[in-house]
């Protein structure tokens, strides 16, 4: 299937815009924005800025642009149901001839809202009239801060969420690379879980990246004190690499 330049009537679009800076959209992301009749902007309750829509302001004209507001928390029946309701207003929209892009940070498939409209709108729509525009992950761009590798030869990279300290320490050893999500509100918790294996000195942490005096980097957390830190807090910790000779 070849994704056309421009969004189509009675299509979804989930589209990635990056990490929240206008100009690391990917060019196809750009497209589809512009021509878009409506616009999806996810916003946690309790929030009154979002910095996907002000990422996308330079390609707004005269769309018609939503806020979806929910609740960041772990409830599977409560999310399942909000974003259901979502998908059914797509449904409409997209019926009527419409057709709808949602924006998310980073990319559409990894730790990321879009994913719950997907599932939602599965059922209800022609796959080939849903199309998803990757976008740059969180990881990407705190790798790009360090000018280091994330894998060499056959190096395994494994990507998870910071939250479950168990299945952090496990994958310590099970791989070359880790790149752990949502870090900032287990903070102290993994530096001492570093410290216990010795790879403080090897771990990078990258904070609200892109977004100007408020991106913290930082490619040795030897002496790390951190303050409370962002939800969009990213972790790489180089385990070991391997002898490939």
């Amino acid at each position: 299937m070849t994704t056309k330049k421009q969004a189509q009537p009675g299509h979804f679009y989930a589209v990635g815009i990056g990490p929240g800076t206008s100009d690391l959209l990917t060019v196809r992301a750009a497209r589809i924005i512009e021509s878009a009749d409506i616009i999806l902007s996810p916003q946690a309750k309790g929030t009154n800025r979002s910095l996907a829509l002000a990422a996308i302001q330079p390609y707004l004209h005269d769309q018609e642009v939503q806020t979806i507001n929910y609740q960041m928390k772990r409830d599977g029946q409560s999310t399942k149901e909000r974003w259901d309701k979502v998908a059914q207003d797509v449904l409409h929209a997209c019926g009527a001839g419409k057709s709808v892009a949602m924006i998310t940070i980073g990319d559409p498939l990894i730790f990321a809202t879009t994913s719950y409209l997907l599932q939602g709108l599965a059922a209800g729509m022609d796959k080939d009239k849903i199309q998803v525009i990757p976008g740059i992950s969180a990881f990407q761009i705190a790798a790009s801060r360090f000018h280091d590798a994330l894998t060499l030869q056959e190096d395994r990279l494994l990507l998870m969420s910071a939250t479950d300290l168990d299945a952090v320490e496990t994958a310590l050893t099970h791989c070359e690379t880790l790149v752990l999500y949502k870090a900032g509100g287990v903070i102290h918790e993994l530096l001492a879980l570093l410290k216990k294996y010795e790879l403080l000195a090897t771990a990078r942490l990258v904070s609200c990246a892109e977004q100007g005096e408020g991106e913290l980097a930082l490619d040795d957390l030897t002496d790390f004190s951190p303050a409370p830190m962002n939800y969009m807090t990213t972790m790489i910790i180089h385990c070991g690499r391997r002898n490939w000779g």
